[in-house]
């Protein structure tokens, strides 16, 4: 596991903080019971960015801290906790990635202050079916002197509230890898329609069709027909990231679950007394602790310049599979009270379904790491 510097247990320890405070499991409950379709509380959004968690790892230059994705990691992991409903994954680490590896000096000048002052909301639209593949892209674009999008792309993370799109998209006559470029979209362009897509977690996504969107060559993300070589390493950031707010919310239910072994009685005892249960929260816990070292690892790899596709694509499928174990040993240790919506148990278990499916389930991230290892 990664050893962490005192700037980075402070920061962590500030995350855990206004986690339990200003963003606690109720918050997503309210949010969720008033119908409102929104993704997020946009005053928790502003929070952040006041504290300066949007900018982790966007560079000094750009107004950010350029903390490290650790670092970013560590926050979402206490966001995790909590199941807070926040932008902090699609715009300050997905978005800012993008920006940051592909972008030009304008792009950047233009964007990345804004992201890192947690201004805007924005979004990468790259899945068009029911189950992540990056390389199945059908959405196209023609040139014209600029470009002209049509197409759909469907749960976009935060799309509805998203200020700015980074839109995949593939030049006719290609496929797999070639041909796809990235392009900078406003959320409010014309031809751009969005349709709230109501997720099992209560958090919110997007379907978005391109209606012959015109955007200028100034869109272009990186370089025309080679979007991938910036996609890639963007997608295992988020994959990386995704695991590390994954971890997050196992843990707590761990914890949870834990405190609740050692208060419940059964029969006149204490029910974490029962040794078949100690052993299921004795898996519990060591897998916990592999899936930690496989998400720090990723993210340090990220820090380091490393090549970290196999790493975050293990980070996301130990996560995945960690996050359904836990979900399932919560609600299952918690007997009937784990079966009702009273109980925050349902709550997390519904954010094990959508995480786990979110940008490739655990067969995907198996089969792909499989691939890198050249298994």
């Amino acid at each position: 596991m990664a050893v962490l510097t005192e700037e980075q247990t402070m920061l962590r320890d500030a995350a855990r903080s206004w986690a339990q405070e200003s963003a606690p499991v109720s918050a997503l409950r309210k949010l969720r019971n008033e119908g409102s379709k929104a993704s997020f509380d946009p005053a928790a959004w502003g929070e952040m960015g006041q504290m300066g968690w949007a900018g982790v790892v966007v560079p000094e230059a750009h107004e950010g801290s350029g903390f490290g994705y650790l670092g970013l990691g560590l926050i979402l992991e206490e966001t995790g906790k909590t199941l807070a409903a926040s932008p902090l994954l699609s715009t300050a680490l997905i978005a800012a990635s993008a920006l940051e590896l592909g972008g030009s000096d304008a792009q950047k000048a233009a964007w990345l202050p804004k992201i890192a002052a947690g201004e805007i909301v924005a979004s990468l639209a790259v899945d068009e079916h029911a189950h992540h593949n990056p390389t199945r892209i059908d959405l196209g674009y023609k040139e014209f002197g600029g470009y002209v999008l049509n197409g759909t792309k469907t749960f976009v993370l935060d799309g509805e509230a998203a200020d700015l799109l980074i839109v995949a998209a593939r030049a006719e006559g290609t496929s797999g890898t070639d041909g796809i470029t990235l392009f900078l979209v406003p959320g409010d362009a014309k031809g751009v329609t969005r349709s709230h897509l109501s997720l099992a977690d209560s958090r919110g996504a997007a379907k978005i069709t391109f209606d012959n969107v015109e955007v200028g060559a100034d869109a272009v993300l990186g370089q025309e027909g080679h979007g991938w070589a910036v996609l890639e390493p963007v997608l295992d950031r988020a994959y990386a990231g995704l695991a590390a707010e994954m971890l997050g919310t196992a843990t707590a239910a761990f914890e949870i679950t834990l405190d609740y072994l050692k208060t419940r009685t059964q029969f006149g005892q204490v029910i974490g007394t029962f040794q078949a249960l100690q052993h299921r929260a004795a898996k519990w816990f060591t897998d916990l602790e592999t899936t930690r070292s496989c998400v720090e690892a990723a993210l340090e790899a990220f820090d380091a310049g490393a090549d970290s596709r196999a790493l975050a694509s293990l980070a996301k499928a130990k996560a995945s599979e960690v996050l359904h174990l836990a979900s399932n040993e919560m609600v299952q240790m918690h007997g009937g009270i784990g079966m009702t919506d009273e109980h925050d148990a349902g709550l997390y278990m519904k954010r094990a379904r959508v995480a786990e499916a979110l940008f490739g389930g655990a067969s995907f991230h198996r089969d792909r790491y499989a691939r890198l290892m050249g298994f």
